[in-house]
């Protein structure tokens, strides 16, 4: 699966419901044979308010997003991106979720294999043998 070209995905939303809440910023790296081979990202304009404890977590205001794209905009440029690449991302299940119902809204399928890398590294911890303390 690692060889695989991959996305890497990074995405900051209005809040946590991929039904009612919408993405602010999306950033993919695109990885083919261990190496960078692309970079992008750009804030989104949600089209409904950023809520304060989302902002002071995000650094993202209404101000910042007022001028920039709405995701109907973006979803042909980003679907290319995404393409035959596996899904990367911190808590993928969040990030996918929210990409694919974006996609839903713009009148697009998308579907990709995902890696998690939360589980990735719980997996990695709970696999690692503890030294034994010395007698």
């Amino acid at each position: 699966l690692l060889d695989a070209p991959l996305a890497i995905v990074d995405l900051e939303t209005t809040g946590s419901d991929p039904a009612s809440d919408r993405v602010t910023e999306i950033a993919v790296l695109a990885i083919d044979n261990f190496g960078v081979t692309g970079e992008w990202s750009t804030l989104v304009n949600p089209g409904t308010g950023i809520p304060g404890p989302i902002q002071a977590l995000t650094g993202i205001t209404g101000e910042m997003v007022a001028a920039a794209p709405r995701f109907a905009h973006l979803p042909g440029e980003l679907y290319e991106r995404l393409d035959g690449r596996v899904f990367v991302a911190h808590n993928a299940r969040f990030d996918y979720g929210f990409l694919r119902r974006e996609f839903e809204r713009a009148a697009l399928k998308y579907t990709a294999n995902t890696l998690c890398t939360v589980r990735l590294a719980r997996r990695q911890r709970m696999t690692r043998r503890r030294p034994r303390p010395c007698p």
